[in-house]
C-alpha cells in the first residue's frame, strides 16, 4: 500500500497557499502528487491514501478515484494539524499492512526504489528510511540526520540537529509496517515546536528493539518551503530537459523570446514580451512590454522572486 500526507497549510508558500495545497502546486506543469503516485504506481503500488487538510477538496477535484493515473486513491480527512506523527496516526484505520509514505510537499528524484522495499522485505524490517549523503551540514540542520551501522542498521534520528552527528540525511519518503502506529501512540510532543515528530515516532521504534534500516536511494531533493523553492525546482527540472517546458495549449506571440521558463497550460505571453527563467501558472498572461525575469505569474498576479527568497514581491 501507499501513502501521502497532502493536510499541511503551507503558510510559507503564500501568495500561493491562498489557492492551492503545497500537493498541488506544479513542477513543469504536472502536480508534486502526481510524481509520487506515479513512482509508487511503477513498483507496483496502486492502493494508495492520501491525508487531505487545507483545501483537500481541490486534491480530490484533480486526482478523482485515481483512475486517470492507473491507481486507486482514498482520502483520509485530518483537521488539526500537530506534526508530521500526528497525521500519520490518522491513517491507521485505513492503513492494515506496510505501506510506502510520502511527505506531499517534498519533490524527489529516486533512483531504484524499489530497492527499498526489498530491503524493507529482506531485512524484515519494521521501517526503511530513504536516506542521501549531504555534506552540507546546513542542510542537515534544517532536515534530519541519521545514524546507522556499516550494514544500515539505524541507531539513532535525529530531527533538525545543532551538530549533525552524521553527514546522512533522511528525506521525506520511508517504508513503514504497522508497528509504526504503537510507535506514535507512545510519542511525546517535542520541545522545540510542541509537536509530534516522526523522527521521535522511529526512535520509539528503534529503542523497543525494532529493526530500522536506510536505502540510500535518493539523487536529489527539494521540500518545497516558499515561493523561491518552486520557482527553482522548475528550473532545473526545465534545464534537465534541455529547454523551456512549454504546454502545447499555451499562446507565445514570440516563442523565440521565451527563454529558460516553464509556461503553463492556456498560458498567453505578448509578443511584446522577453521571459527569462520564469513560471507561469496554467491561464496566466503576460502582456506589456521589456522583459521579465526570475518571476512567477498566476492568474491573480506575479511574484517577483529574483531577489532570492528573502526578496520576493507580489504584485497584483
Amino acid at each position: 500500500m501507499g501513502a501521502i500526507l497532502a493536510a499541511g497549510r503551507g503558510t510559507r508558500m503564500w501568495p500561493f497557499s491562498q489557492a492551492w495545497p503545497k500537493p498541488l502546486l506544479p513542477i513543469c506543469n504536472r502536480p508534486i502528487i502526481a510524481y509520487q503516485i506515479e513512482m509508487m504506481r511503477d513498483v507496483g503500488i496502486t492502493d494508495i491514501v492520501i491525508l487531505i487538510g487545507h483545501k483537500g477538496y481541490e486534491i480530490t477535484k484533480v486526482l478523482g478515484d485515481g483512475s486517470a493515473l492507473d491507481v486507486r486513491l482514498r482520502y483520509v480527512e485530518q483537521t488539526e494539524m500537530l506534526g508530521i506523527a500526528h497525521a500519520v496516526g490518522h491513517l491507521e484505520e485505513a492503513l492494515d499492512r506496510p505501506f510506502l509514505l510520502f511527505l506531499g510537499d517534498i519533490f524527489l528524484k529516486v533512483r531504484k526504489l524499489e530497492t527499498l522495499i526489498s530491503t524493507f522485505a529482506e531485512r524484515q524490517a519494521d521501517a526503511v528510511l530513504a536516506t542521501k549523503e549531504e555534506p552540507d551540514p546546513a542542510v542537515l540542520r534544517r532536515n534530519f540526520a541519521v545514524i546507522r551501522q556499516p550494514d544500515g542498521l539505524v541507531t539513532r534520528v535525529i530531527e533538525k540537529p545543532r551538530h549533525p552527528p552524521s553527514s546522512i540525511k533522511g528525506v521525506g519518503l520511508y517504508a513503514f509496517a504497522p508497528t509504526i502506529f504503537d510507535a506514535i501512540r507512545r510519542t511525546p510532543r517535542t520541545a522545540m515546536r510542541d509537536e509530534y515528530e516522526l523522527t521521535e515516532a522511529i526512535q520509539v521504534l528503534i529503542e523497543d528493539g525494532h529493526r530500522v534500516y536506510t536505502a540510500d536511494v535518493v539523487e536529489a531533493d527539494l521540500n518545497l518551503t516558499n515561493p523561491y523553492d518552486l520557482l527553482a525546482v522548475n528550473l532545473g527540472e526545465a534545464r534537465a530537459r534541455g529547454a523551456s517546458v512549454v504546454h502545447p495549449s499555451a499562446v507565445l506571440g514570440a516563442p523565440e523570446r521565451v527563454k529558460n521558463s516553464v509556461i503553463g497550460a492556456h498560458a498567453r505571453v505578448a509578443a511584446t514580451v522577453e521571459l527569462d527563467e520564469c513560471l507561469l501558472f496554467d491561464h496566466a498572461e503576460v502582456s506589456g512590454r521589456g522583459p521579465m525575469r526570475r518571476c512567477i505569474v498566476t492568474q491573480d498576479g506575479m511574484l517577483d522572486c529574483s531577489g532570492g527568497p528573502d526578496g520576493e514581491r507580489f504584485n497584483v
